[in-house]
């Protein structure tokens, strides 16, 4: 773990995502096959985990597989979720000890069954602790996520369950991956890459953006604090005059 430093947060952040970018370039510049930069990607998570719980940060997104990361080859793919359930096996009784909830944002039915079995399995342990929460995008779609939220609702109304004056921003957003969970606060997204890549487009409406030049396996608690100074320095208006 990186040398600690301190910080303290004073502005309001209830939601941090991140967007873990650049594992496969980190790992061509070493020599190395791609999916080892996802395994050391796998790795930095904890460290982050434990300065958002310093920080009193109450979500964590992760951007782990997204619904366009299918192209890519599927021995890179399968590595991956070799990694992701060496992560739960490793990790869940520390995180279940420090009452941290796992929970999956995404569609899991494409999802491999013993990666799928264990998500469940640490959803399920973990699913009434609320210290701080770990949402795992896993085969997600911030579009698919939107469309799948209007077909349920409208479902609903052609079923005579609601009728039109009852579909608010609020109820559209209970429908959603992340239903019962705020609003982003700052997404922050590594390797140099400037874009949302179709991620968590409703939840970042307001949202600040944090892109650093680090490669996620190079991530770590010194950069993610840098992160958050510069949240610090953002004034948050909301579409109005008033600072936050």
């Amino acid at each position: 773990m990186s040398k600690k430093e301190t910080f303290t947060l004073t502005k309001k952040l209830n939601h941090v995502a991140f967007i873990m970018d650049g594992n496969g370039r980190w790992a061509n510049l070493r020599g190395l096959p791609r999916h080892l930069g996802h395994k050391k990607a796998i790795e930095v998570i904890m460290d982050i985990f434990e300065a958002c719980r310093e920080q009193h940060i109450h979500v964590m997104s992760l951007y782990a597989f997204s619904t366009e990361n299918w192209n890519r080859p599927q021995d890179e793919i399968d590595h991956l979720m070799d990694y992701l359930e060496d992560f739960y096996a490793r990790e869940i009784d520390y995180m279940d000890s420090v009452g941290a909830r796992l929970q999956i944002s995404g569609d899991l039915s494409r999802i491999r069954p013993s990666t799928r079995e264990a998500c469940i399995a640490a959803y399920e342990r973990t699913k009434d602790n609320d210290n701080i929460v770990v949402n795992v995008c896993l085969n997600y779609g911030g579009r698919d996520d939107i469309v799948r939220a209007a077909k349920a609702i409208a479902t609903e109304y052609k079923e005579g369950k609601i009728g039109l004056d009852e579909v608010t921003e609020a109820y559209f957003g209970e429908h959603l991956y992340t239903h019962g969970l705020p609003n982003v606060d700052l997404m922050i997204r590594t390797s140099g890459e400037q874009r949302l890549s179709n991620y968590l487009l409703w939840q970042n409406a307001y949202a600040e953006f944090v892109f650093t030049p680090v490669k996620w396996p190079d991530f770590n608690r010194k950069v993610f604090i840098d992160c958050l100074k510069e949240f610090e320095s953002r004034k948050r208006r909301y579409g109005g005059l008033k600072n936050e």
